[in-house]
């Protein structure tokens, strides 16, 4: 009976160990004497390394000696601050910071001259370096939901850049440095505190989706309708009470949008005088025949 006991004991506590807390890859690797290079992943396009939920609030000393890195993702931890030693990464092409609680980034980014993706999404950022315009090889970069209102007007070095997303931030207008990427093919401002659109937007020729909803916008400018690659306009969330005349030179749009992610124009919780809510109800080729006619008759 006793030897049945401690059978039994022994196993309840195999099964004990078996379910303790696994330690982070990177703690893992340290604690059992591998090399930090033990967390380089060699991908087909990318050398990488991923601590992803870590739980980490400061960065472990040793990536700074990875230099081969070009992938490297510290997503979700509690991360405040990225030190001056990120610059030694200098072959990164995609970093990702997303969902930690930095406040600023290191003007040390600036030497990551082959980055091209970069995600700072869901910080606590309230400014962005003005080096960040030397990484000029950048396609990518979100900064959403921080608390950003404005941008360095070095900004304008960034002709690389074709997707950036400002959402959930402070600006209370578009910064007049986003004009100038003439190569942004997305540009996302949903959620800030947006009051108009400069006729300026008219420089955005190859744009093919403008979020601006859940703003205070009141009317959009004529330039807009002459961005004739848009295929998705969202202006759903207003102020808006009139459309320009010229809308329908915006022949890409395919419809009226009613869901987020479908191509189109999104006017919807807008309080548009009337005739326009039934002419929208009508779909977008009766919109854009009832803007032609108006025109017409003006």
């Amino acid at each position: 009976m006793g030897s049945e006991l401690s059978k039994n004991e022994g196993r309840r506590s195999m099964v004990f160990l078996r379910k303790g807390p696994k330690l982070p890859a990177w703690e893992d690797a340290l604690l059992s004497g591998k090399e930090p290079k033990s967390l380089l992943k060699r991908g087909l396009r990318y050398v990488s390394v991923s601590l992803i939920m870590k739980g980490m609030t400061s960065t472990p000393d040793f990536l700074w000696g990875l230099p081969e890195v070009q992938k490297l993702n510290l997503s979700c931890n509690q991360l405040v601050v990225i030190p001056p030693s990120l610059g030694k990464l200098d072959r990164l092409v995609v970093l990702n910071l997303g969902g930690n609680c930095l406040k600023r980034l290191p003007k040390e980014i600036g030497l990551l001259r082959n980055l091209k993706v970069l995600f700072v999404n869901m910080n606590c950022l309230t400014e962005v370096p003005a080096e960040l315009s030397l990484c000029r090889k950048l396609e990518v970069l979100s900064l959403s939901h921080n608390c950003i209102s404005q941008l360095p007007l070095s900004f304008t070095d960034l002709t690389s850049l074709r997707k950036l997303n400002l959402s959930n931030n402070c600006f209370v207008q578009i910064p007049l440095c986003v004009f100038a990427l003439r190569s942004l093919d997305f540009l996302h401002l949903g959620s800030n505190r947006l009051e108009n659109i400069a006729e300026s937007v008219q420089y955005l020729v190859n744009l093919q989706i403008f979020i601006i909803e859940n703003n205070n916008i009141r009317t959009l400018p004529r330039s807009l309708c002459f961005i004739t690659n848009l295929e998705l306009l969202n202006v759903n969330y207003n102020a808006i009470q009139t459309l320009p005349d010229d809308l329908y030179l915006l022949r890409r749009l395919p419809r009226i949008a009613w869901n987020p992610i479908d191509k189109g124009l999104h006017i919807a919780h807008n309080p548009l005088s009337r005739p326009l809510p039934e002419v929208v109800e009508g779909g977008l080729d009766v919109l854009f025949n009832y803007l032609r006619e108006k025109k017409e008759h003006n």
